[in-house]
């Protein structure tokens, strides 16, 4: 990174009583994210290329982003790639030069699924702390809010 940006990595879990398969399906579906994730509006697919393995989707996103009594709307490209089995990769890039990567593995429990989410987040220093606080939460009640999908 550079004087002026800086990062963080954190992990997010939760659990959700179903099948792996059925939970990385839902996952990977970004049609469903606006009913969990609590910051996003709307996702637009823009592009969607076949890998020798699986496949990228590349979106555009809309997320309400929380600034004291205001929530100010931010649209910026997201990208998933989902192999055929294994960890899910996804990419997304906001204004100002905020960045946030992650790699979801979906392992079988007892009595579902654990996803686990690790991110690398890098934002301008000033916003960091405050982008990584509010990453964090909004993944943490998403991976909730998928396991009340899934009737937790």
């Amino acid at each position: 990174m550079s004087i002026w940006i800086g990062q963080a990595r954190r992990s997010v879990s939760g659990e959700v009583p179903a099948p792996p398969e059925q939970v990385r399906a839902f996952y990977v579906d970004l049609d469903n994210i606006s009913q969990v994730h609590p910051l996003v509006q709307w996702v637009h697919s823009t592009s969607r290329l076949e890998l020798d393995d699986g496949y990228r989707q590349d979106y555009r996103v809309r997320d309400r982003i929380p600034f004291g009594p205001l929530a100010l709307p931010i649209t910026y490209r997201a990208t998933l790639v989902v192999p055929a089995s294994g960890p899910v990769t996804a990419r997304a890039r906001q204004f100002p030069q905020v960045q946030l990567d992650s790699v979801v593995n979906f392992a079988a429990t007892e009595t579902g699924t654990r996803i686990t989410e690790d991110l690398t987040i890098a934002a301008p220093r000033p916003l960091l702390a405050i982008t990584v606080a509010q990453a964090v939460a909004a993944h943490t009640t998403m991976l909730a809010a998928i396991a009340k999908v899934f009737g937790a």
